[in-house]
């Protein structure tokens, strides 16, 4: 993977219960984009030393990133759905 095709733009607007982040994956032309939800219980949970949720879901995008192509990447969901797919997340993320 290049690094246009690994450059991250993460954008996180607050919301009534947490955050909607906007995500985009690569500045080239197949460049994917990707809508998650962040509640504020999880951002507490996950980056228990205070991260913002800009910091924890770049993180997060990143240890996808790790494991997979950002085609395969979903597009629209719950930070914490990744722990679905890869269990071993939670616990890398928190250090």
């Amino acid at each position: 993977m290049t690094a246009d095709e690994r450059a991250l733009e993460v954008s996180c607007k607050p919301e009534a219960d947490g955050w909607h982040c906007r995500v985009r994956v690569g500045t080239d032309a197949a460049a994917t984009i990707h809508d998650v939800t962040l509640s504020r219980a999880d951002l507490a949970r996950l980056a228990p030393g205070g991260a913002s949720p800009d910091s924890l879901v770049r993180a997060s995008f990143n240890f996808l990133l790790e494991r997979e192509p950002r085609e395969s990447i979903l597009r629209h969901f719950e930070l914490p759905v990744i722990g679905r797919y890869f269990p071993e997340w939670e616990r890398t993320i928190r250090r």
